[in-house]
């Protein structure tokens, strides 16, 4: 069932954007009434990223008039390999200031807010309260929950999109949709997963190009709904598997035993970023890379454990540590590997996935065990900034 449109087929079209938009304007279900409308039409996307940087230019060059990006991150070289909306000379500067110059090169006739802070429970709602549709593009899990509860109280119509590896999702959420087909991602993840059970794509990898196939399906979706055309993703979620090629779609149902939202909540709270057992573990069994550097060099005798991937380990790792990966602690392989003579010290990449195997190996009966603050990430930071940091 198509929706109605989110904006009004008013104003004019100059010259110069008739001949910029011909190829939209001979498509009868566009036409000079759905590109008036990109025109008029104000989307707010959530990161200049790697879901973000497609999405953007597409939106940019399809004509949305207002496009407003919010993103407090700066461009890093690791972001190049899929964040194609910045460049090499794009390094260190804010994603929001770059995304916004690639955007009006691409077309000068557009408006680009940037919102250059964090997203809140302080401004997410009024900022959302500004513009007809979000994008969602975020990588955790704590902030896609508070864009859904803050487009609900904000009455705001959103396009989803997740990636990881090789695998992708997208979909549209409308709690207030007027044809009644009201479905927000709590109906699709009523919880958030454990701490550590899905990792992130700065652990778990995605392939770059992902970032296209995604990004331009979310960005087909807001078109759609702004010009009131096609059948949207709404109620459905699109999952795309690209070592498969694949494209599958599954339908979600308003879940009838979901509580109404009313309110922000406390996000990092609901989405345990990490565990209260792996934060009472790291209480007086933490050391920062500089305490451990020390007890290296004084000679201590302790076991470093790398507990992370083992194309992780393949990029960098410690001198003396031993790979044991932190799936085989959840296993309970990796118990046995363990040395009982000498303390253990567990490092990841930033010290997450290292607390939470800390908890496990607390519970085993491993007294002398601890973790490096900050992973391997704050190492090569504070003690060693020759070595790579991916």
């Amino acid at each position: 069932m198509t929706l109605p449109p989110l904006t009004e087929a008013t104003g004019e079209l100059s010259r110069a954007e008739v001949a910029r938009y011909s190829r939209h304007l001979i498509i009868p279900d566009v036409g000079m009434a759905g590109q008036k409308r990109l025109k008029n039409a104000k989307v707010l996307v959530i990161g200049a990223g790697g879901l973000g940087s497609p999405t953007l230019m597409y939106l940019a060059a399809a004509g949305v008039g207002t496009i407003g990006i919010v993103d407090f991150d700066t461009v890093d070289e690791s972001n190049l390999q899929r964040q194609v909306i910045h460049g090499q000379s794009d390094i260190g500067v804010p994603k929001a200031v770059s995304a916004k110059n690639s955007m009006l090169e691409i077309n000068p006739y557009i408006t680009v807010r940037t919102h250059e802070f964090a997203l809140d429970n302080e401004n997410a709602v009024d900022l959302f309260a500004q513009y007809d549709l979000i994008l969602d593009g975020a990588d955790n899990f704590a902030t896609r929950y508070l864009v859904n509860d803050a487009a609900i109280l904000a009455g705001k119509p959103y396009v989803w999109g997740s990636i990881y590896r090789f695998e992708g999702q997208v979909s549209v959420f409308w709690e207030n949709a007027p044809d009644g087909r009201g479905i927000n991602y709590r109906d699709l993840y009523p919880q958030a997963p454990p701490p550590g059970m899905v990792p992130s794509c700065a652990e778990g990898g995605v392939l770059g190009i992902l970032c296209a196939t995604i990004g331009s399906i979310m960005g087909t979706e807001a078109i759609k709904l702004i010009c009131g055309i096609g059948e949207t993703l709404l109620g459905r979620l699109m999952v795309y598997d690209a070592l498969e090629m694949t494209f599958r779609t599954v339908r979600i149902r308003k879940d009838p035993l979901g509580a109404k939202v009313t309110e922000l909540i406390d996000y990092d709270d609901f989405c345990g970023v990490v565990s209260d057992e792996a934060q009472a573990a790291a209480i007086g069994s933490t050391l920062t890379p500089a305490e451990l550097k020390a007890r290296l060099d004084a000679g201590d005798d302790v076991a470093l454990i790398d507990v992370r991937d083992p194309v992780e380990w393949d990029i960098v790792h410690l001198d003396g540590a031993t790979l044991i990966p932190k799936g085989d602690f959840e296993s309970g392989a990796g118990l046995g590997r363990l040395p009982q003579d000498r303390p253990v010290v567990l490092y990841c990449r930033t010290g997450v996935r290292s607390a939470e195997v800390l908890a496990m190996l607390k519970g085993a009966g491993f007294a002398n065990a601890s973790h490096l603050q900050g992973g391997i990430t704050a190492w090569a930071q504070t003690v060693d900034p020759s070595m790579p940091v991916y």
